[in-house]
């Protein structure tokens, strides 16, 4: 569906105007079609960030602010949501052993069973939200790699 009829308006100021409105909206129903699956799974789509984060890093543990600076959100709060997975069991605090005063984060066996059961329903959610064809989502990703300076 057209951005005009979703959000009931015809006109913009301009094209980068309309650009900039359209893929915050888009943001919003990937967003919230996401966050309805993982809800299922007791997860928020920031959680689940962190999960990868730290199944990317595996086995090398990873800082809370390593944590931050790859998290997709910026604005999420890293230590937080790490707190919410070590009483879920999916990760672990460990101290650093090579300063004690840092505290190292890493996966737990929970945490991986449980990316590995996402894998593939994940996958097939971002197919179906997204809508595009193989080569239509190619050429976005490189549009908006473009849109980013890159």
């Amino acid at each position: 569906m057209k951005l005009e009829d979703e959000i009931k308006q015809k006109i913009f100021a301009n094209e980068y105007s309309k650009t900039a409105i359209n893929i915050l909206y888009t943001y919003s129903y990937i967003y919230v079609n996401i966050q309805r699956f993982l809800k299922k799974y007791g997860l928020t789509p920031e959680q689940y960030n962190v999960l990868r984060i730290l199944r990317g890093q595996y086995p090398e543990p990873c800082s809370i602010n390593t944590i931050q600076e790859r998290m997709l959100n910026k604005t999420s709060n890293a230590s937080r949501l790490v707190d919410k997975l070590v009483a879920k069991n999916l990760v672990e605090r460990q101290q650093n052993a090579a300063d004690r005063r840092h505290v190292d984060v890493i996966i737990s066996k929970p945490g991986f069973q449980l990316l590995a059961n996402l894998d593939k329903p994940i996958s097939e959610l971002h197919r179906h939200i997204i809508n595009l064809s193989e080569s239509e989502a190619r050429f976005l990703n490189q549009l908006l790699d473009k849109l980013r300076g890159g």
